[in-house]
């Protein structure tokens, strides 16, 4: 917490004011979203010298509603990509006012699909998992190419033969963030960069840093209950011993995330380096984040969850955003980079 808060306080002068807002936008994505347009005009771009800044940012925001950092995350990566491709909203048709998510997931039964026709490149098929996709204006969007490879595209929701789908969505946690299929007929598109692009480029593994740096400040914000008890039991050596617990794991999570972004900004780091070094941050930032929700909810107990509605929320958004971290799956791969990568690791 602290590694982090330190370096915050150089982030651009508007942040703290546009800050006070949050509470005010929690399940109203249309307002939440054209905060994040106004946020995004200030905001630090990752890898250009104060991505903690951007970081903090996010966690800022995460700390206070673990959903708005889910709406103002996706807008913030987009804007980031087309930075990266030299390309500016504006070239696309988007104003100042746009709002921008991220549609990069793939299942099986569903494919997007990019083809060529009279110069124009258009989209065809169903894209899943797609967050807010009747609220925002613009998306990148993956598609599969003829040739098997996977393009990057910018395309405008708000035009026929974009059909975004209302669910299903039973979910708890995150409700008022639908994320569900969208389909596409015939939908005008622009390229951005060349096909493989967006998983190759070094900002790719910068964009996983940014969730998890909203991972991390929804765990803050879960763990700030246990500041909030009463005295009789906050001097309870069990609820003691949690929060000496959980206020070292956020430390853990903190210490990593700045040391990885002082990483991202020094142009002598290999950027073959980089996805090691996100899925590494990853993990231990979720870790910690697990373990705040498990020994908050030991040292609690049920009421919070029953008769404090903000904390209520903020377990349950955290939980489900979590769940992008593929768990042991990531565990997995992250073992095999350390594998391949040769020699002794630590």
């Amino acid at each position: 917490m602290n590694a982090m808060h330190a370096v915050r306080e150089t982030a651009a002068a508007p942040i703290p004011a546009l800050l006070e807002a949050v509470p005010d936008l929690v399940g109203d994505a249309p307002a939440a979203l054209a905060w994040a347009a106004k946020v995004g005009r200030a905001a630090p771009k990752p890898g250009a010298g104060d991505t903690v800044g951007l970081w903090r940012l996010l966690a800022d925001v995460a700390a206070l509603d673990v959903g708005v950092a889910r709406v103002l995350e996706p807008h913030l990566d987009a804007l980031a990509i087309l930075d990266q491709a030299g390309i500016a909203p504006e070239e696309l048709g988007a104003g100042a006012a746009s709002t921008w998510g991220v549609y990069a997931a793939e299942s099986a039964g569903t494919v997007l699909r990019a083809r060529r026709e009279g110069g124009r490149w258009l989209l065809d098929g169903e894209k899943p998992w797609c967050s807010l996709a009747r609220d925002v204006s613009h998306a990148l969007v993956t598609a599969r190419l003829d040739d098997g490879t996977r393009g990057l595209f910018a395309v405008e929701l708000r035009v026929p033969g974009v059909t975004p789908h209302s669910g299903p969505w039973a979910a708890r946690g995150l409700s008022w963030i639908v994320s569900a299929p969208v389909a596409f007929d015939g939908v005008r598109a622009a390229p951005v960069g060349l096909p493989g692009w967006y998983l190759e480029r070094p900002g790719f593994a910068w964009g996983g840093l940014g969730v998890a740096a909203c991972w991390y400040g929804g765990a803050v914000g879960v763990a700030r209950a246990l500041l909030r008890g009463e005295p009789p039991r906050s001097r309870d050596p069990l609820t003691l011993a949690h929060l000496g617990a959980v206020d070292t794991a956020l430390h853990a999570a903190s210490a990593a995330l700045t040391s990885a972004a002082e990483l991202v900004d020094d142009p002598a780091v290999p950027a073959s380096s980089l996805p090691l070094l996100a899925a590494r941050t990853r993990s231990v930032v979720v870790r910690a984040a697990e373990e705040v929700l498990s020994r908050t909810g030991h040292a609690l107990g049920p009421a919070p969850l029953v008769l404090d509605a903000d904390h209520a929320r903020r377990v349950a958004d955290l939980e489900l955003y979590l769940r992008q971290h593929h768990a042991e799956r990531d565990d997995a791969a992250l073992g095999a980079m350390i594998l391949d990568g040769g020699g002794e690791p630590w």
